[in-house]
């Protein structure tokens, strides 16, 4: 079957080898850039995934969060289907944050895998949600017919692939932005701008030079 690229304004977003047009599910559906949120009348904290943007999480917490293994967290890492987004590993005494955003990808990466997407069509499908905040995540469901992967920002949007033959699954993000949030509670999470280990590096120095001058 041949697969479609990703438009602008919903349909396939999984795809590969795709030709750079095609015939539209829905010639009414809204396109994202004009959507509205469901959290609008939230304070910004509350809202989802609404804490520090420099507040991240260490990857074994992220596994946790997002039921998957290191091995997984790490191969997606240094492919760059999901980065850190919160700070990359930079030597000896730092590691990888991520952000809640970040978590919420991976859990859905992890569906799509365990849907029997494939990895290659995952990556095209997550290119396209990339610069998409948690607000904007919140409100897609992803559909698909076991190959391309469609996201849809309304009922009508579903029930049209439904009845269109064009879904065997669906994933309701809002959902998973709730457990992740559940998860997190309960998992540490600390702030990127502090750089524990060098910092302690550093004291530890400063303070045995201050003890040879005495001692000397």
């Amino acid at each position: 079957m041949a697969e479609q690229p990703a438009p602008p304004d919903g349909g396939p977003v999984g795809a590969t080898d795709a030709p750079t047009t095609r015939a539209p599910v829905e010639a009414s559906r809204t396109p994202l850039g004009l959507q509205g949120t469901l959290f609008d009348d939230l304070p910004a904290a509350e809202r989802p995934g609404g804490s520090a943007q420099d507040v991240g999480y260490r990857g074994p917490t992220a596994c946790s969060a997002a039921g998957i293994t290191y091995r997984q967290l790490d191969y997606w890492a240094r492919t760059g289907l999901v980065e850190p987004g919160v700070r990359e590993a930079s030597g000896s005494g730092t590691s990888r944050l991520y952000s809640f955003r970040d978590i919420l990808v991976l859990k859905i990466v992890k569906k799509l895998l365990d849907a029997g997407i494939s990895l290659q069509n995952i990556r095209t499908a997550i290119a396209t949600l990339r610069d998409r905040g948690v607000e904007d995540l919140a409100q897609i469901t992803l559909m698909s017919d076991g190959t391309t992967v469609y996201e849809c920002t309304s009922t009508d949007e579903v029930l049209d692939l439904l009845q269109g033959g064009q879904a065997v699954f669906a994933i309701a993000v809002r959902r998973h932005v709730r457990d992740v949030e559940g998860s997190l509670a309960t998992l540490p999470g600390e702030r990127a701008a502090v750089d524990a280990p060098a910092a302690q590096s550093a004291d530890d120095e400063l303070s045995s030079r201050r003890r040879r001058r005495t001692t000397a």
